[in-house]
């Protein structure tokens, strides 16, 4: 029961990296309809840039969570006014492309800078060493990622249920053509809605930092499972990108327990159970099959 206790949040930690990605993801497929592949790019960025502000202005974890969300933010803003909008109304096949480009040149870029060790990250010592829960020894930087992704993920699920802005960004995500029918601009949310996906993407990374070897080539697996994440919560659905995430992070924890040459097979394993089930994602549209 103590082995199960731990792999458990072993799985709910790295799923929370899932499920906020995943989240601005969902987001950004719902508003735009743009099948972001540079969202792995984007995690890598957030966890260089962490490793970046502790090394030459000695931010630590506290600040890098404050402050690469907002730069990531601005990155994203940059990227959708100079990129993405042009080719919105074109077949998503070319935004696609632009974004799998878009990944491949902040990789490069990445690895001619910082090169392709990886790069040191140092915790703060609140947050060192392990807790004992009733018998259960886990780590506490594992304990911190799973609480602040979850506060993080209730946040903003506040924001998208009880707020005017929050209900008409999820009302342009779920129901984007209700939504111009009932009169709201989804346009206008175009911008700031990447913008926030790819801080999500940031944050996750900046959380990642200390959990993962920081390299230039760190978003691209992850890419890849995160893509599996939101088909197996429903594309576009905000509340299955979450759910999906920590589910694909307890499948990940479980695998590489009891049976790690198959781990990631397992991930791809349920996702093509669920699409046989529900075509559409746990939480997907049924039209969005069509």
């Amino acid at each position: 029961m103590s082995a199960v206790l731990q792999y458990a949040v072993q799985g709910l930690a790295a799923g929370s990296f899932y499920a906020l990605a995943a989240l601005g993801l969902a987001i950004i497929f719902g508003v735009l309809g743009v099948v972001n592949f540079a969202h792995g790019a984007f995690y890598m960025l957030g966890a260089v840039g962490a490793a970046v502000l502790l090394d030459t202005l000695g931010l630590s974890l506290w600040w890098a969570l404050l402050a690469v969300p907002v730069l990531m933010f601005g990155f994203g803003v940059v990227v959708e006014r100079l990129l993405v909008q042009w080719l919105l109304r074109l077949d998503p096949l070319y935004n696609f492309l632009l974004t799998f480009g878009l990944t491949l040149v902040l990789v490069e870029l990445v690895k001619q800078k910082y090169g392709v060790s990886g790069l040191p990250y140092r915790l703060p010592g609140a947050l060192q060493g392990r807790v004992d829960l009733g018998g259960v020894v886990l780590p506490r930087y594992q304990l911190f990622v799973l609480l602040a992704s979850v506060a993080i993920c209730v946040l903003v699920w506040l924001v998208m249920t009880r707020s005017r802005v929050g209900m008409i960004v999820r009302a342009a995500t779920e129901k984007p053509e209700l939504a111009r029918a009932l009169g709201i601009n989804v346009g206008r949310w175009v911008t700031p809605v990447f913008g926030f996906g790819v801080a999500l993407a940031g944050l996750a990374g900046v959380l990642a930092a200390p959990f993962r070897a920081i390299t230039a080539d760190m978003g691209n697996n992850f890419a890849i499972i995160l893509f599996a994440v939101v088909v197996i919560g429903g594309l576009g659905s905000i509340v299955g990108a979450v759910i999906a995430g920590f589910l694909v992070g307890l499948v990940e924890a479980f695998g590489q327990a009891y049976a790690p040459t198959f781990a990631q097979i397992l991930i791809f394993v349920l996702m093509a159970l669920i699409i046989l089930v529900r075509p559409a994602g746990l939480f997907g549209r049924k039209e969005a099959t069509a």
